[in-house]
């Protein structure tokens, strides 16, 4: 093998210097008459600092099918055509609105959705599988590139996969904010008092001073509604309770004389909050069968009794009762399935008790739906309910255990009748999340229920406007979010908004967005009448906020919760759950708000929180009202960086305050 470069050299017969591209080094390659020029294998040689190898024809044979294959893509140095021949699978899917007619026979459909499903060809592969390739065409909005009849005529790989990902779809699909439905509704009065007539909103102050002028009935209650809406939680916590674990959800009890917290240990505390601004612990439980994680809990209608769940079939029961010092006992959903193919193994993703505290009904990994009588201790029904985990169930109304929720990995909400659920059909559905469900929370007016999806959206819906179980059928509109190469992994990837999209048949009210569902399945709620005059919907967030959002989709506040948190628990340094250290890759301190339970009565939430650089540790923070603060959440002018928390504390799981070294002594640590 010649070691001369002058032949067709680049360089014009000077010292070799190796092409710092791929692209020049095959046009070195190309342009030289005998071969590849020794320097090539020399520069090889330095680069892989092998001293004594044998030229064999190993090195020519790679290099030059890897110039083959570049030469395929991009085309010949003698102008040949290059580029892969792909060969595409289209699935055509009709799609109608519920009230469409279906089309006559030999009549097509009018609207049809056309999906890449599959590419097989020369070179289908490229370096990417075939999911990759239908993410790419799909996210990136490139299937215009293969229907267009004009074609491209060459598209190099690299620009394909670096060059900024265009977004073509239309910039207004996104539902417009304020909702008009949304003002209808708040202007109805079915989400708190709403004066239609006043312009600018009056200040606490001034309506304490028409209440004691006691100007009518019907102007009081107006006034006490619309002064309990302003009082918004801030963000510069009260209290923050730190545990050693991720806490998995947290809620008040309907009296708001206590509060509970279950953790990733699989431990259940109870604090006392009938002086919701001086708590006490009480009582611990623990999940004896836990896998990975707690995944539920839920209070007895007369909040005697909680129910907690696992990755597991077993549902702990626990008295709530300061005075009960009895242990926690289990209940078995997996009883007698063995015979109808279950094997007896599931995990509980959601668990909640009927309206009249008799029954429980689960969601499942298997897909199904589990109702269990209590008093008997037996499986009523065990159904297959979706295509998916059913990662959320609810009841409509606090006092019937009859129509009851169930949401999907599949997409859909599905209505049923307990009295009827035995033969798996449902009485209705909801569709318009194009990603899987992770909660579902009731008004328990029997008529409005609120929904968080991964599509990074959260939707009110309304009973009276569900689908049909036969229009659900004959329509089937989970066509087109039944593929998994339209589901991302929500507890990894980010969520690319390009991909977001209005389903064509959704039925829901209102459309919520702005924050984040990733990670874990996110919680959202109905805000309380009592203390909030039912006038919000709120939720959690994977960047570390509580968003609040009235019912028109404008948002009233944005909690920071990561800031507080960091704040108060010293940064990323402190608090570090050693287990876990091996696995954070990043030293910045992230804050993820998993549920948000709201006090009945008072104008403080509390927000549970995966925290730390590796979301390893977690918090409690209780949030109250602060007339200081202004209505934007920031703080008003004048008023100092860190005052505030001068009222907040850091304690651990017990109410315990920490103690710092100081001189030599002790002090608790107090902000």
């Amino acid at each position: 093998m010649s070691g001369d470069n002058s032949q067709g050299d680049p360089n014009g017969g000077g010292p070799w210097r190796r092409p710092q591209t791929l692209e020049a080094l095959y046009d070195a390659i190309r342009a030289a008459d005998d071969g590849i020029p020794q320097e090539v294998f020399d520069s090889i040689r330095e680069e892989q600092g092998e001293e004594n190898y044998d030229e064999v024809d190993l090195w020519d044979v790679l290099l030059m099918q890897d110039l083959a294959e570049y030469e395929r893509i991009r085309g010949t140095a003698d102008g040949e055509p290059g580029g892969v021949e792909l060969e595409v699978m289209l699935e055509a899917i009709p799609v109608r609105n519920e009230d469409e007619p279906p089309p006559l026979e030999g009549e097509e459909e009018s609207r049809v959705l056309r999906r890449v499903v599959r590419i097989t060809g020369d070179g289908a592969g490229g370096g990417l599988n075939h999911h990759q390739i239908i993410s790419l065409l799909r996210g990136q909005d490139l299937t215009n590139m293969i229907f267009n009849d004009a074609g491209v005529d060459h598209m190099e790989v690299d620009d394909m996969l670096h060059q900024p990902r265009p977004n073509t779809q239309d910039p207004d699909r996104f539902p417009k904010v304020p909702s008009e439905e949304g003002r209808k509704l708040m202007e109805s009065g079915s989400f708190g008092s709403f004066d239609i007539h006043q312009r600018r909103p009056r200040g606490i102050s001034r309506r304490l001073l028409d209440r004691e002028l006691g100007l009518g009935e019907v102007e009081q209650q107006r006034n006490r509604g619309l002064m309990l809406q302003q009082m918004l939680p801030s963000t510069k916590p009260e209290m923050i309770i730190h545990y050693q674990n991720c806490v998995c959800c947290g809620q008040f009890s309907g009296d708001g004389n206590f509060f509970y917290t279950c953790t990733k240990d699989f431990k259940v505390r109870l604090y006392d909050t009938s002086n919701v601004y001086n708590w006490r612990y009480y009582k611990t439980f623990s999940y004896p069968f836990g896998q990975w994680t707690m995944t539920d809990a839920d209070l007895s209608p007369d909040n005697r009794w909680l129910a907690f769940t696992s990755l597991q079939p077993e549902v702990a029961i626990a008295p709530t009762d300061p005075k009960d010092t009895g242990d926690s006992y289990t209940l078995n959903f997996a009883g007698g399935l063995d015979d109808d193919g279950w094997g007896g193994s599931f995990g509980i993703y959601s668990i909640r008790f009927s309206g009249d505290g008799r029954q429980l009904v689960a969601g499942t990994s298997t897909d199904s739906v589990v109702v269990y009588d209590i008093e008997s201790r037996t499986v009523l029904h065990h159904i297959h309910a979706h295509l998916d985990d059913v990662n959320a169930v609810c009841f409509a109304d606090r006092m019937s255990p009859h129509i009851l929720y169930s949401g999907s990995d599949d997409c859909v909400i599905k209505v049923w009748d307990t009295r009827s659920i035995g033969d798996t059909r449902p009485a209705a559905a909801f569709v318009g999340h194009t990603e899987g469900l992770t909660y579902i929370d009731s008004k328990h007016d029997g008529r409005y229920i609120l929904s968080n999806g991964k599509d990074q959206s959260m939707k009110l819906w309304d009973l009276r406007k569900a689908m049909s179980t036969d229009t659900f059928i004959s329509t089937n509109p989970t066509a087109i979010t039944r593929s998994a190469d339209w589901q991302f992994d929500y507890r990894w990837q980010e969520y690319d908004e390009s991909r977001w999209y209005q389903h064509p048949q959704d039925n829901s009210v209102v459309t919520f967005r702005g924050h984040k569902v990733q990670r874990t399945l996110i919680r959202c709620h109905f805000s309380p009448p009592n203390s909030t005059d039912s006038r919000y919907v709120y939720s959690g967030s994977a960047d570390g906020h509580v968003y609040i959002w009235n019912i028109d989709a404008t948002l009233a506040k944005k909690i920071d919760v990561e800031s507080a948190t960091e704040a108060a628990t010293g940064g990323a340094g402190r608090y570090r759950n050693p287990r876990y250290q091996l696995h954070s890759y990043e030293s910045q301190w992230s804050t993820i708000v998993r549920d948000v339970g709201w006090h009945p009565n008072a104008p403080i939430l509390v927000a549970s929180s995966w925290c730390g650089a590796a979301n390893d540790t977690g918090t409690a923070s209780v949030h109250g009202y602060n007339e200081t603060e202004g209505g934007d959440g920031e703080e008003s002018e004048g008023e100092g960086e860190d005052e505030g928390m001068a009222m907040g504390r850091v304690v651990d799981e017990k109410l315990n305050v920490p103690q710092v070294p100081v001189g030599r002594g002790l002090r608790p640590r107090i902000f």
